[in-house]
C-alpha cells in the first residue's frame, strides 16, 4: 500500500517530459492559438472597412463570425474521432496550415460568397486544433501544474485581442482589410513550422490526460450549459466592440486600435493572473469572471456613453474574456466523463455555439434596437450562466461525504 501510494505521489509530481521540450512545444501551441483566434474575430476589428468594400452592411459582415463558429459548433466531434489514431503532433501542426490557406483565401476573396467560404475553410482546422489542444498541452506537464499551463497556453488566446486584431485592425486602415488577411497568414506559417518542429509525441495515456481527474457527467452538462450562456453574452458584445466604441462611445476612428489594444491588455493580464490560481480554486475563479463580465456590460450598457466609463467597462470586458476561456476549458477535462479529448471536442462546439450565436444575436440586436442594447442583452446571458453554475455548486455541496 505504501509503495503505491509513493508511486501515485511521484506520478503527480512527476512530468512526462523533459520540461525544456514542454515549454517550447507550449509556446508553439500557444502561437498556434494564436493565430486562429486573431484569424476567428479580425472581421470583428475590421467590420467598418470590409463591409463598404465588399457592399454589405456590418451585421452581414458580423455573420462571417457566425458561420465560422457554425462549421466548428458541426465538424468539432466528427473530425476528431477521424483523426484520433493519428499523432497529435502532426495533427496539431496540420490544422494550422489549413489556418494559413483559409488567410490566404480570405485575404484574395473576390467577393462576400468567396470570403464566406475561406472562412468555414479555416474554421475546419480550428474544429480539430481546439478539441485537441488542451488535453495535448496538459500531455507535457505534471498534473499539479496543469491548470496553470492551460492558462498559460491561452496567453496565445488573450495576445489575439491584445496584438492581432489591433494590429490587424491598423494594418488594414493604413493598407486594406485584406493585407491584414495576408499579414496573419505568415504568422500562421510560422505556427505550423514551429508545432511540426516543437511538438513532441506524448499520448494521453502516457501523461494521465486521457480521462478526467473528477469525472461527471451531471457536471460536464452543467459546464456545457455554462459556456453556451456566457460565450452568448461576451461574443454579442466582442463581435460589435469596434461599432459600440465608435457610435455609443463616440471615439474618434485613429483611436480604435489604441482601445482594442487597452480590452486586450486586461485579456492578458487576466489570464495570467487566473493560471496563478487555477489548480487551486477552478470553481471560484470561474463565478468571480463571470461576475466582472456581467459587471463589465452593465457599466457599458448604463454609462457607455460616457468615454471614461466606457473605457473602465471595456477594460473590465477585457479581464473577463481573458479569465473564462481558460477556466471553463481546465473545468471541462476535470469533468470528462470520458475521453477528455471527446469532452473537449463537445465544449469547443458549444463554446462555438455561444459565439455564433452571440454573433448572430448581435447582429439582430444592431439592426432591430442599435448597438447600444448590445451590452444589454449579453447582461441577461451571464446572468443565466452564473445562475446555472451556482445550482451546479449547491448541489455538488449536497452531495459531497
Amino acid at each position: 500500500m505504501t509503495t503505491s501510494r509513493t508511486s501515485a505521489a511521484a506520478s503527480f509530481a512527476t512530468p512526462p517530459v523533459n520540461q525544456r521540450r514542454a515549454i517550447i512545444a507550449l509556446v508553439a501551441l500557444s502561437v498556434s492559438a494564436f493565430t486562429f483566434v486573431t484569424a476567428e474575430n479580425l472581421p470583428g476589428g475590421l467590420l467598418t472597412l470590409i463591409a463598404p468594400d465588399l457592399g454589405r452592411t456590418t451585421s452581414e459582415i458580423g455573420l462571417l463570425v457566425t458561420a465560422y463558429a457554425a462549421v466548428v459548433v458541426l465538424a468539432s466531434v466528427p473530425l476528431t474521432a477521424l483523426t484520433r489514431r493519428f499523432p497529435r503532433r502532426y495533427v496539431l501542426a496540420a490544422t494550422t496550415a489549413v489556418c494559413t490557406i483559409g488567410t490566404v483565401w480570405s485575404a484574395f476573396a473576390i467577393g462576400y460568397a468567396d470570403l464566406m467560404v475561406a472562412r468555414m475553410v479555416t474554421a475546419l482546422g480550428q474544429a480539430v486544433f481546439w478539441s485537441v489542444v488542451m488535453p495535448a498541452a496538459a500531455s507535457l506537464f505534471a498534473p499539479a501544474v496543469r491548470g496553470k499551463m492551460i492558462a498559460r497556453l491561452a496567453i496565445g488566446n488573450s495576445l489575439a485581442p491584445l496584438l492581432g486584431v489591433p494590429l490587424g485592425t491598423w494594418v488594414g486602415q493604413q493598407a486594406g482589410w485584406r493585407t491584414a488577411f495576408l499579414l496573419f497568414s505568415v504568422v500562421s506559417l510560422v505556427a505550423c513550422v514551429s508545432m511540426a518542429i516543437a511538438m513532441p509525441n506524448v499520448s494521453g495515456e502516457q501523461s494521465g490526460t486521457a480521462r478526467g481527474t473528477h469525472p461527471s457527467r451531471r457536471r460536464f452538462v452543467s459546464l456545457m450549459v455554462v459556456i453556451a450562456l456566457s460565450m452568448t453574452g461576451a461574443f454579442m458584445m466582442l463581435t460589435f466592440v469596434t461599432q459600440f466604441l465608435l457610435e455609443t462611445a463616440g471615439f474618434p476612428d485613429e483611436y480604435l486600435s489604441l482601445l482594442l489594444l487597452g480590452q486586450g491588455t486586461a485579456a492578458l493580464v487576466a489570464t495570467i493572473g487566473v493560471g496563478q490560481v487555477l489548480d487551486r480554486w477552478p470553481w471560484g475563479a470561474t463565478i468571480f469572471a463571470l461576475i466582472v463580465l456581467i459587471g463589465s456590460l452593465l457599466l457599458l450598457w448604463t454609462l457607455g456613453h460616457v468615454q471614461a466609463l466606457a473605457l473602465v467597462g471595456l477594460v473590465l470586458f477585457g479581464s473577463a474574456v481573458g479569465t473564462i476561456p481558460p477556466a471553463l476549458s481546465f473545468l471541462t477535462m476535470r469533468v470528462a466523463p470520458g475521453s477528455t479529448e471527446s469532452a473537449s471536442a463537445v465544449s469547443s462546439s458549444v463554446f462555438n455555439i455561444g459565439i455564433a450565436g452571440g454573433a448572430g444575436l448581435g447582429a439582430w440586436v444592431v439592426a432591430g434596437l442599435g448597438v447600444g442594447s448590445v451590452p444589454l442583452v449579453g447582461t441577461g446571458f451571464a446572468l443565466l450562466a452564473l445562475g446555472v453554475l451556482a445550482v451546479d455548486l449547491r448541489r455538488a455541496a449536497q452531495v459531497a461525504p
